[in-house]
């Protein structure tokens, strides 16, 4: 038999739901109110109207597996405008009448439900918070009173019970859990940028999401006009994160990875030390050496002539305006601005014969043949693969320009078979990152992102970040990441740096190094390879212990893989999500060996849409970063750390993928920083 209070709680639920839907219902009969006219303003004015509208129809969807709400505050009489009672929610929900039924997590008045204690209790007396089963129905709920004269353990218990209830496909928001520090961040302000450093299981992820989310709640003007761009490592990622944002009412953000942000086609890729150097920050001025080299010295002036007279500008004077114009803007801008300033001395010698020239005298000057050879001549168009072509073809161009760079390093650099022509050569990644810069070198990129967040950060080079910085000059940035995972070798190093590559050195970097999400005995063991790989960094600490979260399975070389099977199928026995995580080169052997054996298993990368169904999922150890599972088999960790140069951060970032169980099977010996 349901409990009366429970009764009551579902029916409120109910009505919320019942008061959402007329919310929906009255947008969408809503007429979008047309502007008569056929000028460009009110055609925008109206295409504006009717986004407005598709925002706000999306927001007010009723996502069913979703809780519409999670919370409720309890307050001193009439101390919020009359009421007693809050219910905190993922969105706002008002009846016909006005009156809110619940309230937007985001709201001021919704802060306590985060961060009053039974020392500071901002007037509230009891905080309940409410469970759900997997399809949103309202199971029970929990109440802490906040008058009690001893602080108990209810939160934690809650946080707890949160956490380890059992998952499956993409990452869940976190919005009923969030804890003080993680708050703090959420709510931090649009400007400066916010750099958070976070441990495994700290829900530096979820935060920077929920931060978005809380942004576009109260800076919605300001973002909306340069809109709002999350950056993460992968496609995988980006599929495992991306319902986070829809449940929090935000459907108009944009994920996507780099190289779909930096939009050049990719139809080669580069040998690893070139890969490396390619995103150093000596590049900057390889690069910009290189096009400025362009810049010649004439030995002639230009002789204009108009009608019956003559006018010239001495070739010394020439030299003179290109001397003061190198360098001092941008190459393109650079180009116009000599053919005006020689377009003036002719006006200036127009005048000196009693003429009266005016701006489109000068600009026809500027446009003339005699001008125009002399730009061709002294200050030519380029495009930014011509550029890069050279630099990688002609061993001398490439010394000249990057003097900083060893013989061994330029040697990595020149292409062994350059392409004919600049027109047909081919592009890695990299290079599209290079071709970037030089293209900004050329001519300024003009509009800017409100906001990026840019998720794994401590893996982009130093080229990479300025290339996002340039998409977010004048908007703020989230960087969210932990140097003790970067994995890459081209890795742009401290956070100071990072922030500096990004162009945002007022940014603040905030630390979060309690894992809520990884048991405390996961933890302490992934930790050991903290000197190895971090050493500047502090120890994580886990909040939570759960019974039997670590073993470590010995097994004979013969019998390997049969283990991995056996305990695949034990953690199967279990509820929740299960990956298998290996060697790139071993993961897709070992997922016919499951299936071989009768055990439904998906491979990531391969298939994103099963990992939303299929229970058991094969993990290459480079797609592992930022993913969670309720419970991890790692397979051959030595095998893991020989694969790549900086193996041992893969290893790290393998063994906090679990946030209940983690079982490492090896027939070679673990490593000895393990040991």
């Amino acid at each position: 038999m349901v409990e009366p209070e429970l009764a009551t709680e579902r029916a409120y639920l109910s009505a919320a739901r019942t008061a959402l839907r007329s919310m929906y219902a009255e947008v969408v009969d809503r007429d979008v109110q047309i502007i008569g006219g056929e000028d460009n303003d009110e055609r925008f004015t109206n295409e504006a109207n009717q986004r407005a509208k598709e925002r706000r129809t999306h927001a007010l969807l009723d996502l069913p597996d979703v809780p519409l709400f999670f919370g409720r505050l309890d307050y001193e009489h009439g101390t919020i405008e009359g009421h007693d009672q809050i219910y905190i929610g993922r969105r706002h929900v008002h009846d016909g009448t006005g009156v809110p039924l619940v309230i937007d997590w985001r709201a001021p008045v919704s802060v306590p439900f985060y961060r009053a204690t039974t020392t500071d209790r901002q007037h509230v007396l009891m905080r309940r918070r409410y469970g759900f089963s997997d399809h949103a129905d309202l199971t029970g709920f929990e109440d802490e009173s906040l008058t009690a004269v001893v602080e108990t353990d209810q939160a934690d218990a809650f946080l707890r019970a949160e956490i380890e209830r059992p998952r499956t496909g993409p990452m869940r928001d976190i919005v009923a859990t969030i804890q003080p520090e993680q708050d703090d961040l959420v709510r931090a302000p649009l400007h400066p940028s916010v750099c958070v450093q976070g441990a495994p299981g700290t829900g530096k992820t979820a935060v920077g999401l929920h931060r978005v989310a809380y942004l576009l709640y109260t800076e919605r003007e300001r973002l909306g006009r340069g809109g709002v761009v999350i950056v993460g490592p992968n496609k995988s990622f980006l599929s495992y994160i991306r319902k986070v944002l829809p449940a929090l009412g935000e459907v108009d953000v944009r994920q996507i990875t780099i190289d779909e942000l930096i939009t050049r086609p990719v139809t080669t890729t580069d040998e690893p030390a070139a890969e490396a150097l390619k995103g150093d920050t000596r590049m900057v001025g390889a690069l910009r050496r290189a096009l400025w080299s362009y810049v010649g010295t004439t030995t002639e002036g230009v002789l204009y002539s108009k009608g019956s007279r003559r006018y010239r500008v001495h070739d010394y004077e020439v030299v003179d305006i290109v001397s003061d114009l190198r360098e001092s803007t941008r190459y393109a801008p650079g180009r116009n601005a000599l053919a005006q300033r020689i377009a003036h001395v002719v006006l200036v010698r127009m005048e000196e014969r009693a003429e009266s020239p005016d701006d489109r005298v000068q600009n026809a000057v500027a446009r003339s043949k005699p001008v125009k050879e002399v730009l061709d001549a002294v200050w030519p168009r380029v495009a930014p693969e011509q550029v890069l072509h050279r630099l990688f073809s002609d061993p001398e161009f490439l010394a000249e320009a990057a003097p900083d760079l060893t013989e061994e390093e330029r040697a990595a650099l020149l292409w062994a078979k350059p392409a004919r022509s600049w027109k047909s050569a081919k592009w890695s990644f990299a290079d599209t990152v290079l071709l970037d810069e030089l293209e900004d070198l050329i001519e300024r990129r003009t509009g800017s992102l409100g906001h990026l967040v840019l998720d794994e950060a401590q893996d982009l080079s130093a080229m990479q970040l300025r290339a996002l910085g340039r998409r977010c000059r004048t908007g703020s940035a989230t960087v969210l990441g932990d140097l003790a995972q970067a994995t890459t070798p081209w890795a742009a190093g401290s956070w100071d740096r990072v922030l500096g590559h990004l162009g945002k050195n007022d940014g603040i970097v905030a630390e979060l190094d309690r894992g809520f999400r990884v048991p405390e005995q996961i933890i302490n063991f992934a930790a050991r390879l903290l000197p190895a790989i971090a050493p500047t960094l502090s120890t994580p600490t886990g909040v939570r212990t759960v019974a039997d979260a670590l073993s470590i399975v010995p097994a004979g070389t013969a019998s390997y893989v049969g283990q991995v099977v056996v305990e695949c199928r034990t953690a199967l026995a279990g509820e929740g999500s299960v990956a298998l995580i290996a060697a790139d080169d071993q993961v897709a052997g070992l997922r016919d060996a499951l299936t071989a054996a009768g055990l439904e298993a998906a491979l990531l990368g391969e298939t994103e849409d099963e990992i939303d169904t299929v229970r058991l999922v094969c993990v290459p150890a480079t797609l592992a970063k930022g993913l969670e599972f309720d419970a991890v088999v790692v397979a051959e960790p030595a095998h893991i750390v020989a694969a790549e140069p900086r193996g041992l951060h893969r290893l790290y970032v393998v063994l906090t993928r679990a946030v209940s169980r983690l079982q490492i099977v090896h027939a070679e010996p673990l490593p000895e920083v393990l040991g």
